[in-house]
């Protein structure tokens, strides 16, 4: 059976208030490979009072990047429905570390989509009172060597920070250098903004959100335009145009797998409590960590937070991505080395002066030529794309929601250029 949800049946479907979604679940959380749906259309012209109707598109995914495209379009005029299997900002978008840079990504084709999005995460935190609403900061930055060692945080922490190095860090801390100043990195709490965005978009916007499983999107085949996207149990909702918002989950779209590949990283987090947050100060580090036993360092990361908490991650591999997001489970040794890393680092994060919050692990979106991909669906007309942000994802969500925005309405995009990122490039591989 097929059911049209448009106009005030999807506004029955999903109410939203000023603290939660009510949400309506549509079959159980899991995706299938997603297929394309051929229907013929004897229709002529839209009659003239449709013509004057805002622009309906159905973003399908929930995490930063639909989310970000949901608010650039609903704030533009458009009618959208943003669609999510699971919920909001459950797979990568809430697990991150929410690292901003402006200028990391300045020698490859990256570039001009960091620096747009990097100042484009200011403005929205002066809009929506980032500081307060999802943790936004400037950060200082730095790059430093840390050697495990066998002795206690008791012993550690009487043992004065070398040069340059903020005093919570009494582990084997050497060679610190400045990476990023608070004029070129910052950060957020990767849930708590794309939480807060997708809240002003329905508030203010008119955005509204359907959970449930996405089967096919439905194209009209005289046209050779994207009409509808259909969930599980025949729910139809009916559109101008749709985005497919994906992450990993992209290799179950049958005809963007058959373009390229977007294959899954799964990387590893611990979430921290110390008991004295207030000793923590606000750099975020980049470590090469030299395990006792020898061989070669690895690069976990820690983040601070103005919420007193302190995310670290590391210990990355790619896997085969699980259907069901909320189903993604950390490696046990995965996170032994974290929290080992983390009380070397630091006494202030050892066991018993800290409280272990979260032990998690999400799944990146990564494709071959370490590029993302956004834009125009070749062959499948008012059908876009944006995945494949890799660890970038959130630094890069605002940019690729605005330029796709401008692509959906305009039909170029004219904040970014996105002629690198567009599924074109894959014809010639």
């Amino acid at each position: 059976m097929h059911l049209h949800v448009s106009g005030n049946l999807v506004k029955m479907a999903m109410v939203m208030s000023h603290q939660h979604l009510t949400r309506i679940q549509i079959g159980p959380p899991k995706l299938a490979p997603i297929q394309f749906s051929i229907r013929c259309s004897l229709s002529a012209s839209p009659p003239m009072e449709a013509q004057n109707q805002p622009k309906r598109v159905v973003v399908c995914g929930g995490g930063v990047i639909g989310v970000c495209t949901a608010y650039f379009l609903s704030k533009r005029g458009a009618a959208v429905t943003l669609v999510e299997q699971s919920s909001i900002a459950c797979a990568a978008s809430g697990k991150a570390g929410g690292f901003l840079a402006l200028d990391w990504c300045d020698d490859g084709p990256v570039s001009s989509l960091a620096r747009a999005s990097f100042n484009l995460h200011r403005s929205l935190a002066e809009e929506l009172n980032g500081a307060e609403s999802y943790g936004y900061r400037p950060v200082t930055t730095l790059s430093l060597s840390i050697t495990e060692t066998t002795s206690s945080s008791s012993d550690r922490s009487n043992r004065k920070s070398g040069k340059n190095i903020p005093s919570w860090i009494d582990g084997a801390g050497e060679a610190p250098r400045t990476i990023g100043t608070t004029a070129t990195t910052a950060q957020v709490h990767p849930q708590l903004f794309t939480k807060t965005l997708l809240s002003k978009a329905v508030e203010d916007y008119g955005v509204k959100v359907v959970i449930g499983k996405l089967e096919k999107v439905e194209v009209a085949a005289a046209e050779g335009e994207a009409k509808a996207v259909v969930l599980e149990g025949g729910v139809e909702i009916e559109a101008d145009a749709v985005v497919l918002a994906l992450g990993p989950w992209t290799g179950n779209f049958s005809l963007l797998s058959s373009m390229f590949r977007v294959y899954g990283l799964k990387a590893h987090s611990i979430v921290l409590e110390p008991k004295d947050p207030n000793a923590i100060t606000g750099h975020a580090l980049f470590l090469s960590y030299y395990p006792a036993q020898g061989g070669n360092p690895i690069d976990p990361e820690v983040y601070p937070r103005p919420t007193g908490e302190v995310y670290i991650c590391g210990m990355s591999a790619e896997v085969d991505v699980q259907d069901d997001p909320e189903e993604i489970t950390p490696v046990p040794e995965s996170i032994r080395v974290l929290k080992t890393v983390a009380r070397n680092v630091s006494s202030h994060l050892a066991e018993g002066e800290a409280i272990v919050k979260a032990e998690q692990a999400c799944i990146l979106p990564c494709t071959d030529d370490s590029l993302p991909v956004i834009g125009k669906v070749p062959g499948v007309k008012g059908c876009y794309v944006a995945t494949g942000h890799s660890c970038w994802g959130i630094l890069n969500g605002p940019a690729t929601g605005m330029a796709v925005s401008e692509l959906v309405l305009d039909g170029d995009a004219t904040s970014v250029d996105l002629s690198c990122y567009s599924p074109d490039r894959f014809r010639s591989w």
